[in-house]
């Protein structure tokens, strides 16, 4: 409840997206990291519109139903989930894996004319995933690599299960996020002002140079006898309190799953907002075909995920007769078809050079202007990935760079011997 607001000023205002078109290529993406948080979005997308998120399903929330689309942390199979996140703290990875798809796929296809790929990443987090080490490899590569399209936005409520979070953290985040190079924005009353959401959003998403961290104090389990309370994470309000918080907000409390209709009214543009969007980005598609023939035919074989028809000749027909090491059998294998084939994305954890996964000539993903002191360069058009020694973030990002669109990048990693190649629906072909 102290996330509505939130909830509030991201879909009602600030995402672009399709409710009725929920797999358009270039809408926003948004991961909820704060997985246990998840009834606020299953509500969300009841009332913005999707079609799949009746109120017959929000019903299923916490129940045995076999058909339910609430389970307790969203899953990707639900219209409007981007990715299944898990454990805390792995949705901020793969919102950077999002959010670095949509930088890969934006340098290597849009024209100074035509902006194909221009869509935001947002990821919601809460004080406990800002605890965990995979989401804080992840923060500090997405800093590295400047990536101004993606923005975390801290539920920072200040409680974890156990108690307050200055049990075990009295760190400033602030200062934190910006050592990392990200951009701060603070808002105070995140509970009620979505006036101040909104505006911070707008200032997120038109972020020149860095990712963006929103830290919105809000209050857990606001407008209850539980408000501030550790207690709120797990304790059942009950009846009584549930209908006395009705009355307070000026409900029925004989009444149960309800929409208002001014509450309808309010979400009902964003279904045709949404259309509006893809039937816009459409005709641009159309003109960047007639602009740009061959890119566009490239582009529109990588978006529904279709790999080169030769792809399948590229793998070595022999391999030598002596006993090689893994990760040489594998070397032989893969790197002419990651050489060849754009859907591919490959990174390693600091082990380029045992890996053997670099191909002649690869070019690294990497914020263009960054000039190191070994020389090594890139652009975001790169497809070689140094994730340096974050394997946790990198197995995270991985699966956030598969989910953006199936097959359209099929990452690959490794550290030492193990490869990984994340469980999502790849091309047919393959």
């Amino acid at each position: 409840m102290g996330m509505a607001a939130i909830a509030v000023a991201l879909w009602r205002y600030a995402m672009r997206y399709a409710p009725h078109s929920p797999s358009w290529f270039n809408r926003d993406r948004v991961v909820l990291s704060n997985g246990h948080a998840c009834l606020v979005q299953y509500v969300m997308l009841h009332l913005t519109g999707y079609k799949a998120m009746t109120m017959d399903q929000l019903k299923s929330y916490s129940s045995t139903r076999v058909d339910k689309l609430c389970p307790g942390h969203p899953e990707i199979e639900v219209e409007g989930i981007e990715v299944t996140t898990g454990l805390l703290g792995q949705g901020i990875a793969n919102a950077v894996g999002l959010a670095i798809a949509t930088k890969h796929l934006g340098a290597s296809f849009n024209k100074c004319d035509f902006d194909i790929v221009s869509n935001h990443t947002w990821c919601v987090c809460g004080d406990a995933c800002l605890l965990e080490g995979v989401a804080l490899e992840a923060i500090s590569l997405a800093g590295h690599f400047k990536l101004n399209n993606l923005t975390l936005i801290y539920d920072n409520n200040q409680i974890t299960c156990d108690g307050s979070i200055d049990l075990t953290s009295t760190e400033d985040i602030n200062a934190k996020m910006r050592s990392c190079g990200w951009d701060v924005i603070d808002v105070y009353d995140g509970s009620t002002d979505v006036d101040d959401l909104v505006q911070a959003f707008n200032a997120a998403r038109s972020s020149s140079e860095k990712p963006t961290f929103v830290n919105v104090r809000t209050v857990i389990a606001f407008g209850s006898k539980l408000a501030g309370k550790a207690e709120s994470h797990s304790v059942a309000f009950g009846k009584e309190e549930i209908s006395a918080m009705k009355s307070r907000l000026g409900f029925s409390p004989r009444q149960s799953f309800v929409v208002p209709d001014e509450v309808k009214e309010f979400f009902s543009p964003l279904p045709r907002q949404g259309e509006q969007a893809t039937e816009d980005w459409h005709r641009q598609l159309a003109k960047y075909q007639d602009s740009y023939p061959v890119a566009a035919a490239q582009f529109e074989a990588q978006m529904n995920g279709r790999l080169s028809a030769d792809w399948k000749s590229l793998i070595p027909q022999q391999l030598p007769q002596d006993p090689i090491p893994t990760r040489g059998s594998t070397s032989l294998i893969f790197k002419p078809i990651a050489a060849a084939v754009p859907n591919f994305i490959v990174g390693t954890a600091d082990i380029s050079g045992s890996a053997g996964l670099m191909w002649d000539n690869k070019a690294d993903f990497q914020y263009p202007e960054l000039r190191t002191q070994c020389g090594m360069t890139g652009s975001y058009s790169g497809r070689y990935i140094h994730f340096g020694t974050r394997e946790h973030a990198m197995v995270a990002i991985t699966n956030g760079l598969a989910a953006f669109a199936p097959g359209a990048i099929i990452p690959v990693t490794s550290r030492h011997v193990r490869l990984h190649c994340p469980l999502t629906p790849l091309p047919n072909s393959i």
